[in-house]
């Protein structure tokens, strides 16, 4: 996708793009010489930790606040704010009136853009109806489900049909259900060529949805590529089940050898397995199944972001799912 959409003029080849960017809060350095470029017409993620310095670099890039050093541009354009509405936000913090009807707070939220409230009333009943919920658009706020609240103020979010979606978290406290569902309108929203950017802490939705992605601790980019690239850093994992415990094909595992749930798995060596299976069809092991299994992206971020932040973004994903 080239980013462009019919009737706009073409856009920037980067969407977002921030160079030495610095935020800092009293001694806290939200935000620690990032540098980052966002390609026009992808679908963008930025993963990490809950303070790791997402939702500051996302506001520091949309020009809701200022960074103490660097350069931004968003769209091409040095002053952010100037491009306010081609670009849809969505925050963490949610809001919505509770009394407003569905179809009414969508469309106000498109007039804030600069929408025409005759026009976004247009196209928040379409868009409801089009996702399954025409019921609920003269419904008020308070008496929609917290996921169908939740897709109404995405629906806000885009109604204006901007050029840039931007998401905080927008997965965070969705059931499976909804979380499917926003996923398929982010890929909708992808195919008329608009760049999405969404910041999260569920490694899988970036694995699913996105084309590139940038990895976040403590304030700093640790890698931005694509999540192909993330997974290469890490050699292939070989998983093995043998008859035999033991034997002279014992000496042929690589060092890194650990012996887990019945079987062995290490890292596949760098000559290639033969040697290893030589060994082992030799030595009499007994193979019962081997499997040589390409690193998942949960895996590159264990490596690069270490582990200590990975059991952060896991438990924070295992409370919300008790919720």
């Amino acid at each position: 996708m080239n980013g462009d959409i019919p009737g706009l003029a073409p856009v920037p080849a980067y969407a977002l793009e921030g160079h030495g960017l610095v935020k800092t809060f009293g001694d806290f350095r939200a935000v620690d010489g990032v540098d980052i470029a966002v390609p026009a017409g992808t679908i963008y993620g930025i993963l990490g930790p809950n303070g790791a310095g997402k939702t500051t670099l996302l506001r520091t890039l949309l020009g809701i606040i200022d960074p103490d050093e660097g350069q931004r541009q968003l769209l091409g354009e040095a002053q952010p704010l100037r491009m306010a509405r081609q670009v849809g936000y969505l925050p963490e913090e949610r809001g919505l009136y509770p009394s407003m009807k569905s179809f009414e707070a969508i469309a106000f939220m498109g007039a804030l853009r600069g929408l025409p409230l005759k026009i976004g009333r247009q196209r928040a009943r379409a868009m409801l109806e089009g996702h399954g919920m025409g019921a609920a658009a003269d419904k008020p706020i308070r008496q929609l489900s917290k996921g169908m609240a939740q897709t109404v103020q995405l629906f806000g979010t885009i109604v204006h049909e901007p050029r840039l979606i931007v998401l905080d978290e927008p997965f965070s406290g969705l059931d499976a259900i909804n979380q499917e569902k926003l996923e398929v309108l982010i890929r909708e929203q992808a195919q008329r060529g608009v760049t999405i950017v969404f910041s999260t802490h569920v490694i899988a939705h970036a694995e699913r949805l996105c084309e590139r992605i940038a990895i976040i601790a403590s304030g700093r980019i640790r890698f931005e590529g694509t999540p192909g690239d993330a997974r290469d850093r890490l050699p292939p994992q070989v998983r093995l089940r043998t008859r035999a415990s033991e034997g002279p094909w014992r000496g042929a595992l690589p060092a890194d050898t650990v012996a887990l749930d019945g079987a062995w798995h290490f890292a596949l060596p760098d000559g290639g397995i033969e040697p290893l299976l030589r060994a082992l069809l030799d030595g009499n092991a007994g193979i019962e199944s081997l499997s040589i299994e390409r690193p998942g992206l949960h895996d590159a971020f264990v490596a690069i972001a270490g582990a200590a932040a990975a059991r952060q973004m896991d438990a924070k994903v295992d409370s919300e799912m008790d919720i």
